[in-house]
């Protein structure tokens, strides 16, 4: 909503809400004497006067701003004014002279409507100010959520690059194979990117192919399984969640006799999905600078992306690494 249509919308709303206070007095009034004195509507204008000048220009200039003798000595001033006012050229009616407190009555009746204006012109600043840090804390998560999606792509695009080398140093006929399955990957990945969704079964796919790229490459790779049971329809998810733990574990899951353990379970139940990867831990040197860059890049995004709909664990168990991850999709 632009800021012109808000500011209309509220002073429509404005209107209506003093129209119908107005209108409920009047008939009270109307109702007990027969007759609504002319005095009632100027004393009535003269706090929404009173009422506007604290709303608009007190309270934002000078409450808001810390400015408070300013505003106090503002308020004071304009509790003097209403008082000479109501004595002097709108006084109360006659019969109200038995009101004890009726030299005070004039001050008590501004003081309401301001009290009512600043108690309003905070809510709504407190509203805006909410607003606004919702907004900044969404954009924030938009920016992070780019960055990191920006992450995986060149970070999918090394290793896969390194199995595919692997490949032309051992003359592998599969090697031809394996660039257009990269490049099938990499059009996946090219089109979801912008996606905020894409098809659980369009994702369960691109896993697959990935792993048949790298059983390419593995030559021990009858302990690479992938098992993926479950009924899927037309559920989605978030892309590019899995494939940083698959890659870590085909990183690191091969040990110096060439052995490579890597199993990968994914259940789907309902809206519920289970995913397990399990590797056999290497001896392969980890960098230390770039090691667990992927791994951490999806916590993060689980973090954004799905916030008290996922359970994570991760760790090591006879020589093994784990990670089970439980999501609500959406």
């Amino acid at each position: 909503m632009t800021e012109t249509k808000k500011n209309k919308n509220q002073f429509l709303i404005h209107v209506l809400i003093w129209t119908v206070l107005i209108f409920v007095i009047s008939i009270q009034l109307y109702t007990e004497e027969n007759k609504i004195s002319k005095m009632f509507f100027y004393r009535m204008s003269a706090n929404l006067f009173f009422f506007y000048v604290n709303y608009i220009i007190l309270v934002p200039f000078l409450l808001l701003k810390k400015r408070k003798i300013a505003y106090f000595g503002s308020i004071f001033i304009i509790l003097i004014a209403s008082y000479l006012l109501f004595i002097k050229l709108l006084p109360f009616p006659e019969e109200m002279s038995s009101f004890k407190g009726r030299k005070s009555l004039p001050v008590v009746y501004s003081l309401m409507f301001l009290v009512l204006g600043t108690a309003i012109k905070i809510y709504e600043e407190w509203i805006r100010n909410d607003t606004v840090k919702k907004d900044i804390e969404a954009q924030k998560n938009v920016s992070e959520l780019e960055a990191l999606k920006n992450q995986i792509n060149p970070h999918f695009l090394f290793n896969s690059l390194n199995s595919i080398y692997s490949l032309t140093v051992k003359n592998s006929n599969d090697a031809p194979e394996a660039v257009i399955m990269l490049s099938e990957l990499m059009r996946y990945m090219l089109y979801t990117s912008n996606d905020d969704f894409v098809l659980l079964k369009e994702e369960l796919t691109y896993i697959e192919n990935y792993i048949k790229l790298q059983r390419l490459r593995i030559a021990k790779n009858e302990n690479v399984k992938t098992n993926i049971h479950g009924t899927v329809s037309t559920q989605k998810i978030r892309p590019l969640l899995f494939i940083s733990y698959i890659e870590n574990a085909f990183k690191y899951g091969t040990d110096f006799n060439g052995n490579t353990e890597v199993k990968i379970d994914i259940s789907v139940k309902d809206n519920e999905l289970q995913f397990k990867c399990l590797n056999l831990i290497g001896n392969r040197t980890k960098n230390s600078e770039n090691s667990g860059i992927g791994m951490q890049n999806t916590k993060d995004r689980l973090q954004l992306l799905y916030p008290e709909k996922y359970w994570l664990t991760t760790g090591e168990n006879d020589d093994k690494f784990i990670v089970d991850l439980k999501l609500k999709l959406n």
